[in-house]
């Protein structure tokens, strides 16, 4: 059996574009989840959100899935008022949540038959689609097997598949590689890739993991405090750090100390500075004496350089010279999940 997922096709708008978001805000009381973010996916892209926990991310896929509403602002899917059509707009969108939404004490066949089950999708119809999709992410042997048994790479698959059941033109991914060893997070990067090369599908992935963002999306947009600071491919968003005369060093000082930062953080040529460890120093800096005036400044403090290197810039270089931190040092704010309207549907299990 082919592992190729058939889909219908959906009207789009004539330019290609599948998603649209106006102005999008969503307000928790006095806090601004999401201030006023606006930008656009072409049909068949893969769309990154990248940025630290309580960003925004998860609360515009709840807002662009319709699990939640937003405050202001509009968004549309296929043509679609996520709002006003939201029954349209989830006829095509599937959502894998941070969260493993699988039974342990059922077999591979049975999570997906049960969820399938909700869509109302006839039986023979369904049991063709659970195979299909199982062949799709190699599976199949284990279709029988207790989920509860699985490794977390292989509940991972399991996961996705089951936001696919519906055939969605769009799908959400939140946090696919959270928790995954590198083994299973490779296989779901591959797997996206998959689905997006052989089914045109329209992805949109969020992430606080720079490998993910920088070898699966298409175009980035980095979101901090609830708004999108930056918006291009991870190629132009790098040359935000790199172009002109721009340095990126990375320096090995054995003694160093929070006084000896500081005084690297004072030099006007420098942009940002972290710190890896308790003896590797990065440092972003513009002007063509940025090299020379960081060194004077580490030296004349009695700082020793035992290695010295300039570097290409990385998406974790890009997210600290626009917002001025790291993606890891942001609190993990979690924003209350709403729910309005409901679902309803029956299952049967498969004997």
């Amino acid at each position: 059996m082919s592992s190729t997922v058939r889909v219908t096709p959906v009207t789009v708008p004539s330019e290609g574009r599948m998603i649209r978001v106006d102005h999008l805000k969503k307000m928790f009381g006095g806090f601004a989840a999401l201030d006023d973010i606006s930008f656009e996916v072409k049909k068949g892209e893969i769309f990154g959100l990248l940025g630290p926990n309580g960003a925004g991310k998860s609360t515009t896929l709840r807002i662009l899935s319709t699990l939640a509403r937003p405050t202001a602002g509009t968004a549309t899917i296929g043509g679609y008022d996520i709002v006003k059509q939201d029954n349209e707009v989830r006829k095509l969108v599937g959502i894998v949540s941070e969260k493993m939404i699988m039974y342990d004490r059922l077999t591979a066949k049975e999570n997906l038959w049960f969820f399938g089950s909700l869509f109302d999708i006839p039986a023979d119809t369904l049991n063709e689609r659970i195979d299909e999709l199982l062949e799709l992410v190699q599976l199949t042997k284990w279709k029988t097997s207790l989920v509860g048994t699985f490794s977390t790479g292989m509940r991972q698959r399991m996961n996705v598949i089951r936001a696919l059941l519906n055939m969605p033109q769009v799908l959400f991914l939140d946090e696919p590689t959270l928790g995954l060893d590198p083994q299973s997070s490779v296989e779901i990067r591959e797997f996206v890739r998959k689905l997006n090369r052989e089914r045109e599908a329209t992805i949109i992935v969020t992430t606080h993991t720079m490998v993910d963002a920088d070898i699966l999306c298409d175009r980035i947009g980095i979101i901090d405090h609830g708004k999108v600071v930056a918006l291009d491919t991870s190629a132009n968003l790098k040359r935000l750090v790199s172009g002109g005369n721009g340095t990126v060093l990375k320096l090995d000082v054995p003694n160093l100390t929070p006084a000896l930062v500081e005084s690297v953080r004072k030099v006007d040529n420098v942009r940002s500075i972290s710190q890896d460890n308790s003896t590797h120093l990065k440092v972003i800096a513009t002007g063509d004496d940025a090299f020379d005036n960081v060194v004077d400044a580490v030296r004349k403090n009695g700082g020793k350089i035992a290695s010295m290197e300039n570097v290409q810039p990385t998406l974790e270089d890009v997210f600290l010279h626009l917002t001025g931190h790291e993606v890891r040092d942001t609190a993990d704010r979690k924003i209350p999940l709403e729910r309005h309207g409901r679902f309803m549907g029956g299952h049967s299990r498969i004997r």
